[in-house]
């Protein structure tokens, strides 16, 4: 272990072969709220001259309190333990119940399915579509083709068509099977539209499943706050656990340009969003958890009550879930947190995206993004019923 001053603070180094080691050694050494700085790699020579090993250094500053700040934080973690216990008690007595919503009221539809509980038809009922002809009844194959539930096909072509007198079923009343799919998308479904500073600062988290993409995205939408709308935005990390993730965030916010934190308990997210008083836009990444762990969800939901302000909670989800799975992971998320919208990613790793009407229909949630690739800022869309029926139809 070595220590030495940088900028006048105290860092530590801890140096080994495996990064991931290091960091659970600091962090057992130091507590969970280190604040890790970054870290350097090198190749060295093992005991035969081939085979080469990679030895890092890790630089992190240990948290710098005071007594009476140790006396909060014990407070706080016991609030945390309270809070965790009672939840996971409340999931195992009652698990249909909704649970107390944190960030803002959540009111469930009345026909909202249990939270644990999937009602989802099975893919695999066909249902005869023999009240449609035509151009209608191809555009329900071919969304079926797409993977859409049939019922869900049925409830966005139905907008778009009259009776056909000939034959005294349904047809597209509108010229082309594209104008009917974006007639229908528009009235059954709800699209948030781009992120803006209404009410500064506005504030939006980001939760989902490992995996999914939610820092990357999270800057792409960052660039485009930043270069195309010319607001000022500042950006929060509580992914303290992922390997690199603080400094992939560090990267990209270094090169829009805007503030970058982390924190890794609610008190510090309180005092750092009352401190952003002079951006338009916050925006929170969060570690990705498994839907099924509630323990460590029950973790971010406790860092996010932190913030006493109103915040707005994207949930990310791939494309390349299966319906089902999607669904599931929706209704545990609800579960825990206020979901206002669903964001879209990884469009480019599925060749039937039915998703993209299966999900918004069946949760009455918002679509905002979808993710097209791995470029930042490039690939990143506004959802909106013209480019849902693009990518559906294959005009992308």
């Amino acid at each position: 272990m070595e220590e030495g001053e940088q900028g006048g603070m105290s860092v530590k180094i801890l140096e080994g072969e495996n990064l991931e080691a290091l960091i659970e050694k600091a962090k057992a050494s130091y507590g969970n709220d280190i604040e890790i700085l970054y870290y350097e790699v090198e190749t060295r020579s093992g005991l035969l001259p081939f085979k080469k090993k990679k030895y890092y250094r890790l630089f992190f500053k240990e948290a710098d309190r005071k007594e009476d700040e140790t006396k909060a934080l014990k407070e706080e973690l016991d609030t945390l333990k309270a809070l965790l216990s009672e939840l996971k008690e409340e999931i195992k007595q009652s698990p249909e119940k909704s649970q107390q919503e944190v960030l803002s009221p959540y009111v469930p539809p009345a026909d909202l399915p249990s939270h644990i509980k999937s009602a989802v038809p099975p893919p695999s009922v066909n249902i005869n579509f023999h009240e449609f002809t035509g151009d209608a009844l191809e555009l329900l194959r071919i969304l079926e083709s797409k993977n859409v539930f049939p019922d869900v096909a049925r409830e966005i072509v139905e907008p778009a068509c009259g009776l056909d007198l000939e034959t005294g079923k349904l047809d597209l009343s509108v010229p082309t099977l594209k104008e009917a799919l974006e007639k229908g998308i528009a009235e059954k479904i709800k699209f948030t539209g781009r992120i803006s500073a209404e009410n500064k600062p506005k504030i939006v988290a980001f939760v989902g499943p490992t995996g999914v993409g939610k820092t990357t995205n999270l800057f792409k939408i960052a660039s485009d706050l930043v270069i195309n709308q010319q607001l000022k935005v500042g950006v929060v990390s509580i992914d303290t656990f992922k390997v690199g993730a603080i400094q992939q965030g560090r990267m990209y916010a270094n090169i829009l340009n805007i503030p970058f934190f982390t924190v890794s308990e609610g008190r510090k997210l309180k005092e750092t969003l009352a401190n952003l008083t002079d951006v338009d836009v916050i925006l929170i990444d969060t570690v990705g958890r498994s839907h099924y762990d509630y323990w460590r969800l029950g973790e971010i939901k406790a860092i996010l009550h932190g913030s006493e302000k109103e915040m707005e909670v994207n949930l990310v989800i791939s494309c390349n879930y299966s319906n089902e799975e999607a669904i599931e992971v929706v209704n545990r998320y609800r579960s825990i947190f206020p979901v206002t919208a669903l964001l879209l990613t990884k469009i480019d790793e599925t060749r039937k995206p039915g998703i993209l009407l299966n999900l918004p229909v069946k949760t009455e949630l918002s679509l905002s993004y979808l993710s097209t690739g791995q470029r930042v800022p490039e690939d990143i869309k506004l959802l909106t019923p013209k480019k849902v029926a693009d990518y559906l139809l294959g005009d992308l």
